[in-house]
């Protein structure tokens, strides 16, 4: 949602310096009274003519309020955190998918682990690992203990419990 966010902000810019350039300069124009880029003439009668009532006032006011409470919503909406504290008494985090990336890695080092995919999430203070796998189904315990150990090696708060899902692998057909 960053990148959107960045977008959105660089719009909304180059937006507002566009329309404070033209108002300034509309309003420099007519204290010289000086014939001015923007005729207003035209904007102001049909905008003074228009009524609520007309379906394009109120199809266009219904447009800004859903698009208004999107993006409020998009705001509000708790992100998943790039950081994950390490521990509380010492203030270091480490990169949220560096740790995926080094318990993925760990996963797949597993005998008969074919692919993992990890996802970190954080409850209160403890990390919850979820790790999707393509393999064999008895090696559950062996790529828990795995990535009990790499949390270890990497300090990490004592982990809330570790889901592991496991596909079997497919057979070509």
């Amino acid at each position: 949602m960053r990148s959107v966010n960045r977008v959105a902000s660089l719009l909304l810019a180059a937006a507002l310096l566009v329309g404070g350039s033209l108002s300034a300069v509309q309003a420099l124009l007519l204290a010289l009274d000086r014939p001015t880029p923007l005729d207003t003439t035209g904007w102001f009668a049909a905008l003074s003519s228009t009524r609520w009532r007309e379906p394009t006032v109120r199809v266009a006011a219904g447009a800004a309020v859903l698009l208004g409470l999107a993006i409020l919503v998009a705001q509000l909406r708790p992100w998943t955190p790039v950081r994950l504290r390490t521990d509380e008494r010492d203030g270091w985090y480490l990169h949220r998918r560096c740790v995926e990336r080094r318990l993925a890695d760990a996963a797949s080092a597993v005998p008969g682990v074919r692919r993992a995919r990890v996802r970190v999430r954080r409850r209160g203070g403890q990390w919850r690992p979820r790790v999707r796998a393509t393999g064999d189904p008895a090696a559950r315990a062996e790529i828990e203990y795995a990535v009990h150990q790499e949390l270890h090696r990497l300090t990490a708060p004592r982990p809330g419990r570790i889901d592991v899902r496991l596909q079997p692998r497919r057979r070509p057909a």
